[in-house]
């Protein structure tokens, strides 16, 4: 735990490294998938997910949210200027949930050969277990990790003698904080109300589905494996044997296969024995909608609420789960990506029930009194998010009028905020398919 109340710690508290992941569709510009090759094979960070299609950002570290989004806008930039120079124009989807897909064969697997040919298996493999529909989702991964001369000053303090056991064991206990309360990420970033009736309905063409969630990815619908994992958070050994167990198991055949909103991951490749042998790196947040309304993707407020938010669960005492818990966890990861979280209940960590709004407005009440003493700027950040609570209407998947475009048609865009329409100037601003009368 942060030792939160120590001077010099608490003035280095919000000191950090940023990443972001983005995932998005390729489409054409009626509006179908794309079936081109991938247009980036020279470029280290837009890579491909998935899908040949599903083009990912992933930004250099650096030390703000404001700079990670930036960066995260400079690369959807570079993309979009090369997807306007092809041939036959793309443009990238802004949603999570994936427009109209034909069949499975609509959706292309990303192609790998040579020496990278294992990648290629895999994605066949996940493609039979999974099914591709599942597969087109996209969303943003946020990874965060404390900055040196924070995790220093508090080990200066902690009394432990060896700084890799005390570094990682404190992520550990933060991956435990994250699995206790991280379904509020969901609640303040879902942005996917409305599928394509052909992802529920295979080969069905026009209008548009609502199943009752705001962020299907985040629901029981979307991103989830055939069972509940449960993790033994005692220590980083006893943790990275507990993931193991599954992939001996034959339930998961990687940890990357482990679709679970929380991981921890080392520096470099991740695998399971680089994070025993180098220890944790850095946290890794899966839980995050596309934002449509954002031309990056990502609004800026939604990333510094995700640094607070694990900032705070690392200062406060940690609550050992037990299995129940952690089961408890992971379905209130699936009911904070509903639609209505008036009337779907949470169960907090002390046991008690209460619905989704009052459980997230609690918990906010709690950050805004660990940051009393911080800058207005944290506190604007915390009433933001408070706000999408105390009025529904703030929620991303609850803007009002939202519309789904048809597949067939060029993209077109119809909505009266400025801000909105001062970035769809850009030639290069793929135009968000919402309408707001």
């Amino acid at each position: 735990m942060l030792h939160a109340k120590d001077n010099e710690v608490r003035q280095l508290l919000l000191k950090g490294n940023f990443g972001l992941e983005k995932e998005s569709l390729r489409i054409t510009s009626q509006g179908f998938m794309a079936h081109t090759p991938h247009p980036f094979p020279d470029e280290e960070n837009i890579v491909r997910d998935f899908g040949e299609n599903q083009t990912e950002i992933n930004t250099p570290v650096v030390q703000s949210a404001e700079a990670a989004v930036a960066e995260l806008e400079r690369f959807n930039c570079r993309i979009q200027q090369t997807l306007a120079a092809l041939p036959e124009r793309e443009l990238l989807w802004p949603f999570s949930n994936p427009p109209y897909i034909r069949d499975e064969e609509d959706i292309p697997v990303a192609l790998f050969g040579g020496e990278l040919a294992g990648k290629r298996n895999y994605r066949d493999y996940l493609s039979d277990r999974y099914g591709r529909y599942r597969m087109a989702l996209c969303g943003i991964h946020f990874n965060y990790s404390f900055a040196d001369e924070l995790l220093e000053a508090d080990f200066s303090v902690s009394g432990q003698r060896d700084f890799r056991t005390y570094k990682d064991q404190l992520y550990v206990d933060l991956a435990q904080q994250a699995a206790s309360y991280g379904w509020l990420i969901t609640a303040v970033t879902a942005a996917s109300p409305l599928t394509d009736p052909s992802f529920s309905e295979k080969g069905r063409f026009g209008g548009a589905s609502f199943d009752g969630m705001s962020s299907i990815r985040c629901s029981e619908l979307g991103y989830w494996n055939f069972f509940t994992p449960i993790f033994d958070y005692s220590n980083l050994s006893n943790y990275i044997d507990s993931l193991q167990r599954y992939v001996d198991a034959g339930l998961i055949r990687s940890p990357t296969e482990l679709y679970y909103p929380i991981r921890l991951k080392p520096a470099g490749r991740n695998t399971l024995t680089a994070l025993r042998d180098k220890g944790v790196n850095h946290i890794e947040l899966r839980n995050i909608d596309l934002n449509p309304l954002s031309h990056a993707g990502a609004d800026v407020r939604d990333v510094t609420f995700a640094q607070l938010l694990l900032v705070w669960l690392a200062s406060i005492p940690c609550r050992i789960l037990e299995e129940r818990d952690q089961v408890q966890a992971v379905q209130n990861f699936k009911s904070a990506a509903h639609y209505d979280l008036k009337t779907v209940k949470m169960v907090t960590p002390d046991g008690k029930f209460c619905s989704g709004v009052r459980a997230a407005l609690n918990v906010i009440a709690s950050m805004k009194e660990f940051y009393a003493d911080f800058p207005a700027e944290v506190h604007q950040v915390l009433s933001f998010e408070e706000e999408k609570f105390l009025n529904v209407e703030n929620r991303y998947a609850q803007k009002r009028d939202w519309s789904w475009p048809r597949a067939g048609r060029n993209p077109t865009y119809n909505h009266k905020t400025t801000c909105i329409r001062q970035r769809c100037r850009s030639p290069f601003f793929h135009p968000i398919f919402l309408r707001n009368t």
